[in-house]
Order: C-alpha cells, then structure tokens, then sequence
C-alpha cells in the first residue's frame, strides 16, 4: 500500500499524519519525537495536562512504553469494541504523553490501516482524535482534509472502521470504565 510507506516515511521524519482508527479520524506522530508530540498538540489546540493516546499493531509494540504488573497482559482486541486502557507507563512515557496524569492510555488497533501504520514504522503512535479542542471530530475525509490538510504533513487514505464512534476507555487496574462506548 503506498499511502502506507509515503506515511511511514513522514513519521520517521518526524512528520504528523491524519488517519484513520476504529472509529474516528486521529492525528498523530511516532511518540518518541517530542517535538512532533508538540506539534500534535498545537495543530489540536490541546492543553498539554490531558495526555494523549498510543494505538498499536501488537502488545509487543508497547514494550517500554508501558509497565504491567508480572503475568498481567492486556487483553486481545475486539474489532467491534475498541478499548483504549489506561495503564502504568513504561520508561520510555514522558509527560507530553501522560498530561498531569500517572498512568498512560493505550490501545491495540483493530484498524488496517492503522495497524499497517504500526508495523511500517515498528512504533505504537500516537493518537488524538482529529478535530479541535472541545469540536466535534472529523468523520469523514472529506471534513478531514478540510480542517487538516493544510497544517499536517500527510492525510493517510482510507476508512474509520469498523467502531461507530470514540473508544470505550478502561482502567486496567480495576476494570473500571472511565468512557463508556458511543452506540
């Protein structure tokens, strides 16, 4: 898929893409590149206290940037029910990435091409819904391009899928959800 490798190269430049996950438009950027990070944060228009999110391909992506407790992995995903945990950070997690928060949000995609975003670049990325702060976030590429284009390095082709909405999010320390899932 070209998008893919055109987008894979942007990220390991440094870049900051649109694409799309389960079930909304995300922006984001490899999450060890703080500049990028910033840069996500500023075309968002985003307080830096909230935190952000990290999708993966695989749980194996989340090494070092993630800290569960022995024994404990989390769970397979569920294409139908994304789940975004909240989880104790790794080393690698620094405070642009948390916000004023001790635990970091994570989530494995279910999303082709999200998914193929994680393994051509070999990184979890990082993932904010695409929209401005407190706006309702772009469903469909054309919104998408419209508001983004101009001011992120690629908009990734492809569909939001197969969630009808944002994530649920679980802590995954008690099992308590924090967001319930849009029906």
């Amino acid at each position: 898929m070209m998008s893919v490798s055109y987008a894979a190269d942007i990220l390991l430049r440094g870049g900051v893409i649109a694409y799309p996950t389960e079930g909304v438009f995300g922006l984001g950027c490899l999450p060890d590149n703080l500049d990028a990070v910033q840069r996500v944060l500023d075309i968002k228009q985003r307080e830096s206290d909230k935190g952000l999110i990290l999708v993966a391909a695989t749980a194996s992506q989340l090494e070092g940037w993630i800290s569960l407790p022995d024994g404990q992995v989390l769970p397979e995903p569920d294409p139908k029910h994304p789940i975004t945990w909240i989880v104790p950070p790794g080393p690698q997690v620094s405070a642009l990435l948390r916000g004023i928060h001790a635990n970091i949000a994570v989530r494995i995609t279910t999303n082709a091409t999200a998914r193929s975003l994680c393994l051509a670049v070999d990184s979890p990325l990082v993932s904010t819904s695409a929209n401005l702060s407190g706006q309702p976030t772009a469903r469909n590429r054309f919104v998408l391009q419209r508001q983004f284009g101009s001011v992120v390095d690629y908009v990734v082709p492809g569909d939001c899928g197969p969630a009808s909405g944002p994530s649920e999010i679980r802590d995954f320390t008690t099992g308590n959800i924090l967001r319930p899932r849009e029906s």
